[in-house]
């Protein structure tokens, strides 16, 4: 069975093409600056690889344009072999609990929560759309970034404001990056032949979120309401003392609209270092000297540590810690310094093991109390696992 699993954004249309229940990737590829000048479009399959600059004006035509290129390129035969298509979207608010089928109704009622996801669930939407318009015979499938998490309980997910404002506004904490946490978990507890894990998930990229899993069910979440909670990130900021945001307004003349945006967009390393929101170029700065650099990776570092210690004493007591995502998987320094920072845990890290990239494996030593596991993590193959279920 072939499956499209698929990431759309304002501007952009990121595609995986996996077969099923093998698993191999067929393609893959990346549409961007659609709707934009200089629009382009990159696919990769079968080693190969086709770069091509085209006008894009909308998702349908991007859609329309990688339907020809599946087919010129011999990838698929005929449309008749794509099953399904799933797409990541952001936001189910409290009542998308799991994946589900995609009609023009479901897609109204997911967009009652555009509010709350305004810069990815609209995107999210109109790739559904396109999709629906130029494959109109192949059924769609959302899988959304926020039900894992909707198995939190109250006193983990509520914040401590006005009751109402939960109930008149669903001012709650939803939680990201679900998708990544449910494979994460899905594929440390097959390893382990464990179905009762006690699992703290770290997903730690230019976006990062950690969670704190028990047999399944989501304990907490460092993400809340939106994805700008929790730890330090590539370009946000993680957690702050909100009087902060009345107080740069009254000394800049910034709306709060243009505070948090910069709160989104220009904080986390990159609002400390001033150099890049990638960790590759902080590191290397931090190993050329750079003072603001070093400071940026023992405050990341630091923030990440402190949510495992918390999330440890909320499962009192984890059975496996793993890492995963683009800095997680990567970097073996930022690796080694969160788990310097909770040796408290009786964690101890094997830096032999831990040299290395982009794989699966142990990095913790055979006497560390909590195991740690590099996990790289796939939200195209879950996105796609999860499509193949339903419209089976």
């Amino acid at each position: 069975m072939k499956i499209l699993s698929v990431n759309a954004g304002s501007s952009s249309l990121k595609f995986t093409l996996i077969e099923l229940p093998s698993r191999e990737v067929l393609a893959s590829g990346l549409f961007e600056k659609i709707g934009m000048n200089n629009s382009q479009y990159t696919i990769k399959y079968n080693g190969e690889k086709i770069v091509k600059e085209c006008e894009l004006k909308d998702h349908s035509i991007a859609v329309s344009k990688l339907i020809d290129e599946l087919l010129d390129n011999k990838i698929v035969n005929s449309l008749e072999e794509i099953e399904g298509v799933g797409h990541r979207i952001l936001h189910g608010g409290q009542e998308f609990t799991k994946s589900i089928l995609l009609d023009e109704d479901i897609l109204k009622r997911i967009e009652k929560y555009n509010e709350l996801g305004p810069l990815h669930n609209p995107a999210n939407i109109m790739g559904v759309r396109a999709f629906m318009k130029v494959l109109p015979k192949v059924k769609n499938v959302g899988v959304f970034d926020t039900t894992f998490h909707q198995t939190m309980k109250e006193e983990n997910y509520l914040y401590p404001v006005p009751y109402e404002w939960y109930t008149k506004y669903g001012i709650r904490k939803y939680g990201f990056h679900g998708t990544s946490h449910r494979f994460i978990y899905k594929t440390i507890s097959e390893y382990l032949k464990r179905d009762n894990l006690k699992v703290i998930s770290c997903h730690i990229g230019n976006g990062g979120s950690l969670c704190a899993i028990d047999s399944g069910n989501v304990i907490d979440t460092s993400m809340g309401f939106t994805p700008l909670a929790g730890i330090m990130m590539g370009t946000r900021s993680g957690d702050i003392d909100p009087s902060i945001i009345p107080f740069v307004m009254n000394k800049t003349g910034l709306t709060a609209e243009e505070v948090v945006n910069e709160l989104n967009k220009k904080s986390g390393l990159l609002g400390v270092t001033g150099i890049s929101s990638d960790s590759r170029d902080i590191e290397q700065a931090a190993n050329e000297g750079d003072e603001k650099a070093i400071l940026a990776q023992k405050m990341y570092a630091q923030k990440i540590a402190n949510y495992i210690a918390m999330y440890n004493n909320l499962l009192n007591g984890a059975d496996v810690i793993t890492l995963t995502a683009g800095v997680g998987e990567n970097s073996k320094t930022m690796r080694e310094m969160i788990i310097d920072r909770i040796q408290s845990l009786g964690v101890k890290l094997d830096k032999t093991k831990n040299d290395f990239r982009g794989e699966f494996r142990l990095i913790s030593t055979d006497d560390s109390k909590i195991p740690v596991y590099v996990v790289p993590t796939n939200e195209e193959l879950m996105i796609a696992i999860d499509t193949m279920e339903l419209i089976s």
